[in-house]
């Protein structure tokens, strides 16, 4: 028997001016926080508010492929540093003069520094081999885990809680660490921690980087269009 939509349905009413404005604060100060984390660990009830707003995020098909690997032991959290150790000098490397000195005096301490990190990894079968609004795109699986991240990281902002997302691993290391099978794909490791100061802007445009580009700039109408041609 179908449900009464009157049952399943709720008003899709706009939210209060201070609930849309509390919306947009978390979006715009949300920070990559890569050393300024405070050592207190986080309470266990943070923490699954956190991950239950991980959970609620959308996920083609409703297949929620993610899965969260909590990781506090110290032993843990030190081999993945060497792992990013070594990937991250290699990464050095790859940049010239004084991007590469940039690139040095960026303090990526978060995985020592927070007192929590989570894995966040991507299940491709959890929904089966056929899922809806993945039959001509198989990346929506990752697309939705890291819409799964993204979730995770407002709700700590509003929570006071910084976030940092380490991307400089070799897979093989990470996997290896944490026992991951080879078809779970990873998606990210994210370090936890409290916060007292954040980056008014981005690190990266604070440090001369790179800016944030013009969204007028990045905004198309119909088609696409080339930076020359558009109005």
């Amino acid at each position: 028997m179908r449900p009464d939509p009157k049952d399943v349905l709720v008003h899709a009413q706009a939210f209060s001016a201070t609930e849309r404005e509390a919306v947009y604060r978390a979006i715009e100060t949300r920070r990559d926080v890569r050393d300024q984390f405070l050592p207190e660990p986080l309470p266990d009830d943070l923490i699954g508010r956190l991950l239950g707003a991980a959970h609620n995020a959308p996920s083609v098909g409703f297949m929620q492929p993610w899965n969260f690997i909590l990781v506090r032991d110290p032993d843990v959290r030190e081999a993945a540093w060497r792992a990013f150790s070594r990937a991250n000098e290699e990464a050095a490397l790859m940049f010239d003069g004084e991007r590469r000195d940039t690139y040095r005096s960026l303090k990526l301490e978060g995985i020592r520094k927070a007192p929590l990190s989570i894995c966040v990894t991507c299940d491709p079968d959890r929904a089966g081999s056929v899922v809806l609004g993945r039959t001509h795109n198989p990346k929506m699986d990752a697309f939705s885990t890291v819409c799964a991240v993204q979730n995770l990281w407002l709700a700590a902002r509003a929570e006071g809680v910084g976030v940092g997302w380490v991307s400089i691993f070799h897979d093989a290391d990470i996997r290896a660490l944490l026992r991951i099978p080879e078809r779970i794909e990873i998606v990210a490791w994210l370090c936890l921690g409290f916060v007292d100061e954040l980056y008014r802007e981005p690190e990266l445009a604070v440090k001369g980087w790179r800016q944030r580009l013009p969204l007028d700039e990045l905004v198309f109408h119909d088609r696409w269009q080339e930076a020359d041609a558009r109005l």
